[in-house]
């Protein structure tokens, strides 16, 4: 299918990264269905879904990895119709290592270098700055197969920002990172935003979405929710109930007919949303007595708005791809 870009206006804004109505399929299946997004400058934004919600598919649009099917999307004020122009603005740090594990930090650089025509003092200047800013130059030396995963992860991104992209993609950037790694990668992150760069990332990890800025939920090839960490989470309310049972319909019937709460079943559990959860559980177990086997109370999380948005768990199973 030859590319369709549309020509809205407020993608020539100052934003990043803009995508306008863009769907794209594999054969009869659907990945994306008409995504609008916007990423400003400075930012960093994360792409949460599981497998088959389409993350993965506007990554690769975006880093002009597929052609575009239809719609628009502008990186640094490029269309990815142009992805040459596209990737002189963007570094990229896939999920797969890209490292030369016989060379060593130096000089995987400098074979990155060689792909952007940096050569000579520029090289060295820029590695230099590169290295300081990663906590990588007591490194440069050694050979990347002795180093650990976060230090790998360290170099993949010194080798994505040598260039100094406007924008930096990120795929599933803390795979197979413990989690002492993943809070330094973090740190560096938000170093490097706080320069300046804007940084996107597709994840699947709830506690890695909520560290940053903005975040959008996909789900089936559609956005089900953007926005901060924070609102998407404070829209369900100060608490959630949670009542397991071992016959959740019959549970739901009875909060909703005695109580005239509005519940959400979820496989075995009926969850009820609550600006007052504490006082709501005497009455919940009073009208459910032993047919509640637990009833919990928490406070909503980034998994609460996937389910309330579409009615099963984040790791409900598929078979579809991203």
């Amino acid at each position: 299918m030859s590319a369709q870009p549309t020509q809205p206006s407020d993608c020539f804004s100052d934003a990043a990264i803009c995508v306008r109505g863009v769907q794209h399929r594999y054969g009869d299946r659907a990945a994306l269905q008409g995504v609008d997004l916007q990423v400003e400058s400075g930012q960093i934004f994360a792409l949460l879904g599981p497998n088959g919600s389409g993350k993965t598919t506007l990554f690769r649009l975006i880093s002009t990895l597929m052609p575009l099917q239809s719609g628009q999307i502008t990186v640094a004020g490029a269309e990815v119709t142009d992805p040459l122009a596209v990737r002189g603005r963007i570094g990229i740090v896939f999920q797969a290592p890209s490292l030369d594990k016989k060379l060593t930090v130096d000089e995987n650089i400098a074979c990155q270098a060689a792909l952007y025509g940096l050569s000579g003092q520029a090289l060295k200047q820029r590695r230099d700055e590169v290295l300081k800013s990663l906590k990588l130059e007591d490194r440069r030396g050694e050979f990347c197969e002795k180093l650990s995963g976060g230090l790998k992860r360290r170099v993949e991104l010194a080798k994505g920002m040598l260039h100094r992209p406007q924008v930096l993609l990120l795929d599933e950037p803390s795979t197979g990172l413990d989690p002492g790694a993943r809070l330094d990668l973090w740190e560096v992150l938000r170093s490097m935003a706080a320069d300046g760069m804007t940084i996107l990332l597709t994840t699947h990890l709830l506690e890695e979405a909520e560290k940053a800025d903005r975040l959008a939920i996909l789900a089936e090839g559609k956005i089900i929710a953007e926005g901060t960490p924070d609102a998407l989470q404070a829209e369900l309310g100060e608490g959630l109930v949670t009542v397991t049972s071992d016959d959740p319909e019959s549970t739901e019937k009875i909060i909703r007919e005695q109580l005239g709460l509005t519940p959400q079943r979820v496989q075995q559990q009926v969850r009820i949303h609550s600006s007052n959860p504490a006082a709501l559980v005497p009455q919940l177990a009073e009208r459910l007595g032993d047919s509640a086997r637990s009833i919990t109370v928490g406070r909503p999380g980034l998994e609460d708005v996937f389910i309330a948005k579409t009615g099963h768990r984040f790791w409900a199973p598929s078979d579809l791809q991203d």
